[in-house]
């Protein structure tokens, strides 16, 4: 046989590899923790799992324990601890996870002082940044960075006994943090054990803000070195995020917490330290643990202001997203609303983030009043948030519309326990969010693609998600419907023909030119789709989408 020349053969091995056109990658992001779904609790609020660690009788005169307080309307509040604690969490696993989460964001597990707060501005129904008489259940007052609350923690069961025990059930472990500030250091009558003070992994005190205002705090006092001299946060001892030492002690104490087995962190007040700050902790924490995820709470509604904390150069650490916050209310609190609310909140072109699709995406938290939504709003807003762009995040309670519309002080936080927890499996806003997490759990496309839309007008909400990487590929479809009435909707626009799955159903849908579905009242459709994505206008939109993220792009 006469032989092929080498010139044949490369112009033969050449030909062979352009003649092959490579598959386009769509995703919106391949940031591996956009799988989850968020379930978030205040320990001390969900269940006590163990009565043995609720100190009731500490703090004296000044009681820590059962603090509760009651409003005009006869809602009780309780401003102090409740007796939730790791083994309550630990019990409820199979709940969080049976309903559809994947991961568990619990307050911080630092020491806070022992006695409630005497200083600071009295407490009324609805208040916020007031202290008097609150002790620090809440576990945002730390004294002690390195050290479990006693309140928390049972005889083998400290924060990595809890770790390793949610991840066996399934469930990954988000660590509330704190770095802007301890406990309440100022305004005490007189000087109160731990407020204002700041100890190192063995007991030693590293900083005493000693009862006095920050103004009155002495530069040249080594136990004032760790504060900042003037009043940012009501009472509480502002950190001083420039200090070498305070960085230092922080990225020590948190690195700590992560080799105990915390999986991710939710950052408290990150706008109150400087971005230099949080980019000389991201590279600490990642020199360490690469890829580490963290989301922080910037409570501002401008996405400007926010975006930056995003950005690679401070630390690429994503933030629980307030402006589509806002929409999700105005669009499920209120009735005769518009899906259309929610488009510009997106922030899918041209946006001030470094990847929007990183975003944490809730309606209401602790923070603030729940939402005050009729069982159909909850309903809405959950099939929403586990369809469309971002990281869902559920506040404890939500799944049965637990206290709604109320505010800190006035039964955002009441106690929830096993008996509601019993109960919350036959109520229909339970159903309808285990529902549809279960279907963004098994589905790539809702947890990490290109967000297309279709339209986003008055009660119907129709878009895509995309993905196609890697030799994955799968497009979900999604239909909303938030009438009181069922609705037939109709998709022609972008629509792959070929056969479609039914993600709730399983059977099989097939569509040439149009796709017609009937979507229940305040209810969802979702679709999948295995094929490429190969319509002209359908790929020329997706690069749109794919190459204008952001505007930093």
């Amino acid at each position: 046989m006469r032989p092929i020349p080498i010139v044949a053969l490369l112009c033969l091995t050449a030909c062979s590899q352009t003649s092959v056109k490579p598959t386009p990658s769509y995703y919106g992001t391949l940031e591996p923790f956009a799988k989850e779904a968020v379930y978030f609790v205040v320990t001390d609020r969900f269940v006590n799992g163990d009565p043995l660690n609720d100190q009731r009788e500490q703090g004296g005169a000044n009681r820590s324990f059962d603090r509760p307080m009651t409003c005009a309307d006869g809602t009780v509040d309780n401003v102090g601890y409740l007796g939730g604690d790791f083994r309550g969490l630990l019990d409820s696993a199979d709940y969080i996870r049976d309903m559809g989460f994947s991961a568990l964001w619990i307050t911080p597990i630092i020491d806070n002082p022992n006695e409630a707060f005497s200083g600071g501005d009295p407490i009324s129904c609805g208040s916020s940044l007031t202290d008097r008489g609150k002790s620090g259940y809440h576990g945002y007052w730390g004294m002690n960075f390195y050290r479990v609350d006693e309140h928390l923690s049972s005889e083998g069961l400290g924060f990595k006994e809890l770790a390793d025990g949610l991840h066996a059930k399934g469930l990954k472990v988000v660590l509330d943090i704190v770095s802007n500030h301890a406990s309440p250091g100022f305004t005490m009558p007189t000087g109160q054990p731990g407020f204002g003070q700041v100890f190192d992994a063995d007991g030693r005190l590293l900083a005493d803000h000693q009862n006095l205002a920050p103004e009155a705090l002495d530069a040249n006092n080594p136990l004032h070195a760790f504060f900042n001299r003037k009043k940012d946060l009501a009472q509480l001892a502002d950190l001083n995020g420039d200090s070498p030492a305070v960085r230092e002690y922080l990225a020590g104490a948190y690195l700590h917490w992560i080799e105990q087995g915390a999986d991710a962190f939710r950052i408290d007040t990150i706008r109150h330290q400087p971005t230099s700050y949080w980019r000389d902790f991201s590279d600490r924490i990642r020199a360490r643990h690469p890829g580490f995820f963290m989301f922080g709470e910037a409570f501002d509604y401008d996405p400007k202001n926010i975006a930056p904390y995003t950005w690679p150069e401070n630390g690429a650490i994503s933030v629980l997203d307030f402006p589509l916050k806002a929409a999700l209310l105005e669009v499920f609190e209120k009735p005769n609303s518009s899906y259309a609310t929610l488009e510009p909140a997106l922030a899918l072109n041209d946006g001030p983030f470094h990847n929007p699709y990183e975003l944490t995406t809730f309606y209401d938290n602790h923070d603030m009043a729940r939402m005050n939504a009729t069982d159909q709003g909850f309903i809405d807003a959950h099939n929403w948030l586990f369809t469309a762009r971002g990281i869902p995040v559920i506040y404890y309670g939500s799944e049965i519309g637990f206290m709604r519309g109320r505010a800190e002080h006035w039964g955002n936080r009441n106690f929830f326990g096993t008996e509601r927890m019993r109960d919350a499996t036959a109520h229909p806003i339970y159903a309808a969010l285990k529902k549809i997490a279960g279907v963004r759990k098994s589905s790539i496309a809702l947890q990490r693609g290109l967000q297309l839309n279709v339209k986003l007008q008055g009660d119907h909400a129709i878009f895509y998600r995309v993905y196609q990487h890697a030799g994955v590929t799968q497009t979900a479809l999604v239909m909303l419907n938030k009438a009181d009435s069922a609705q037939t909707l109709r998709v022609t626009r972008f629509l792959a023909p070929g056969v479609w799955q039914d993600a709730l159903s399983g059977e099989d849908v097939r569509a040439e030119q149009e796709l017609a579905a009937v979507v229940p009242a305040h209810g969802v459709r979702v679709f999948l789709y295995s094929g490429v994505a190969q319509d002209k206008d359908t790929v020329e939109r997706l690069n749109q989408l794919a190459s204008r993220k952001s505007t930093r792009n």
